[in-house]
């Protein structure tokens, strides 16, 4: 059949060839030019009208920094690693996130605008309602910022998981297979949402939501770790070497394969009706325990097979997710702040469903639209069942106080019973060109001190945890570390092969301050 599109396209690159061999100046040259590489883009997938964000144009004149606000700051284990809350437009934190995690990420878990059209999406200051003609427009353009560069921050084996519901989920389909690759499509998580389908439900019940699931490199990840519903195990009572298991219904009447030998009971009977086609493996499963024959109360035979919940770690084709209930979110907030402080919040179950499908327990887990807190919440949680070592990056802006009041008061306020250390940074600008003496080296230089930390997951204590800015403090740096800690030198420091020795034996892990976190702007402006 014929390719209808492309033989249209062809026909007008063909009329441009004439119009720059007629309009053969430099000015109609580009303009042809532009026209023939935008008739020569790619023809599937989505096609919006790009729109830009004053986040964006605050990028051009301004380099983005961390400032901590060390009031917030919670200290539980003084040898334990750091949490990060981040507050500031989550694309200002991803991009310095750039910087300090590219490829580090393992778990990323948003809850995005679901742009409903009820003002649940912000654009500009203003909310995108329903009589927007351009909402999916600016929507989509506001989602592919941030999910490109969710991308480079996935480690390789790392995957992300994003709730959406139906106003956008076709349109987050397309996106997510454009920017991490259709190959590396998991899966689709369906999880109900509410009882009864509420107001939205003019035509159908509308009970539920999805979760989309992508990996980074699907050749490379590991298996998800499904996390059984109580419900889902009792049907395996017995276990043998190969885990949990059940008899399950071999012959059944009506099937379309029906066995093409007989089976003989040992009464003689014969069965004759089941899906198996093959006699050999019947007989090789039958002789290894793994069928049986058995004979009913009603006196009919039937042949079994072992249905196991899992083989040598592989997961059964069927499968149940236990999200729990549908107003859990909600409760739970209300006992920790003892009041209704934020509208839809995910449970922590879901999360901890949802994280705990990864099987490992040492891992660094995102959330840049944390909202009321819940990822890191869940994360803590986890951590406290199984002993694991998980960290979280949560970042949200601070519209309505919701970082200082909600987020960062949830995770302060489940401290006594999940302690663990966090720090607070906000998001800052300095700007690309100023009349200031000091140099943006220098001024960027008074912040890499945040980087450092947050890339490392630690605090610069002056003691285990050394930045060494000066070759006359090296001295004193050497004789003030503790034993296997680390000193971070500023470019342009060496070190004698004697100072190099006492570091040696004090096990001290010795890391040039990277370059790389501002070399692009510090090229931009000149000063490199």
């Amino acid at each position: 059949m014929a390719n209808l599109s492309k033989i249209k396209r062809e026909k007008m690159l063909d009329y441009l060839k004439k119009l720059k061999e007629i309009n053969n100046d430099d000015e109609n040259i580009r303009a042809i030019t532009e026209i023939e590489n935008a008739l020569n883009e790619k023809k599937y997938g989505l096609v919006w009208e790009e729109h830009s964000e004053k986040v964006d144009e605050m990028l051009e004149h301004n380099i983005p920094i961390f400032v901590e606000d060390e009031r917030r700051k919670i200290t539980a284990n003084e040898n334990g690693t750091y949490n990060f809350l981040l507050e500031g437009d989550n694309l200002h934190s991803l991009k310095l996130l750039e910087k300090t995690h590219k490829g580090k990420i393992d778990v990323i878990y948003i809850d995005p605008p679901y742009n409903t059209g009820n003002k649940d999406f912000i654009y500009d200051d203003c909310f995108v309602d329903k009589t927007d003609g351009y909402a999916h427009s600016k929507w989509l353009s506001f989602m592919e910022k941030r999910l490109n560069i969710a991308r480079e921050l996935l480690s390789d084996e790392g995957v992300i998981f994003i709730s959406i519901d139906d106003n956008e989920q076709a349109q987050l389909k397309l996106l997510c297979d454009n920017i991490f690759g259709e190959d590396n499509f998991i899966g689709e998580y369906i999880k109900q949402s509410k009882v009864g389908g509420g107001n939205d439900s003019k035509f159908i019940v509308k009970e539920h939501e999805y979760c989309e699931c992508y990996s980074k490199n699907i050749k490379v990840v590991s298996p998800m770790n499904i996390k059984h519903s109580e419900e889902y195990l009792k049907r395996y009572k017995e276990i043998d070497e190969n885990g949990r298991y059940f008899w399950d219904t071999f012959a059944r009447p009506g099937l379309k394969n029906p066995i093409v030998y007989d089976i003989i009971a040992s009464d003689g009977s014969k069965i004759h009706n089941g899906w198996i086609r093959s006699e050999e493996r019947f007989l090789r499963e039958y002789n290894e325990g793994k069928i049986r024959i058995t004979k009913k109360k009603n006196g009919e035979w039937s042949v079994q097979f072992k249905q196991y919940l899992n083989v040598n770690g592989k997961t059964p084709r069927s499968m149940t997710m236990d999200f729990g209930g549908t107003t859990e979110g909600d409760s739970e907030l209300k006992t920790i702040f003892d009041k209704k402080v934020f509208s839809y919040p995910k449970s922590i179950k879901f999360l901890l469903t949802l994280i705990s499908t990864v099987s490992a327990k040492d891992i660094t887990v995102l959330d840049f639209f944390a909202g009321s807190g819940t990822t890191g919440h869940a994360v803590m949680q986890l951590n406290k069942e199984d002993g694991g070592h998980r960290k979280y990056i949560l970042c949200t802006n601070n519209e309505n106080n919701i970082c200082e009041e909600v987020t960062y008061q949830r995770l302060k306020n489940i401290q006594e019973d999940l302690p663990h250390n966090l720090k607070y940074y906000k998001t800052e600008f300095i700007p690309k060109f100023s009349d200031d003496e000091e140099s943006i080296s220098e001024k960027m230089m008074e912040h890499i001190r945040e980087l450092i930390e947050l890339e490392y997951a630690i605090e610069l204590d002056g003691e285990k945890y050394i930045v060494l800015n000066d070759e006359d403090e090296l001295d004193e740096s050497i004789s003030k570390i503790e034993n296997d800690g680390k000193l971070f030198v500023r470019s342009g420091i060496f070190l004698s092969r004697s100072s190099q020795r006492i570091l040696d034996e004090k096990r001290v892990g010795i890391i040039e301050i990277p370059e790389y976190y501002f070399r692009e702007e510090l090229k931009e402006v000149g000063e490199l």
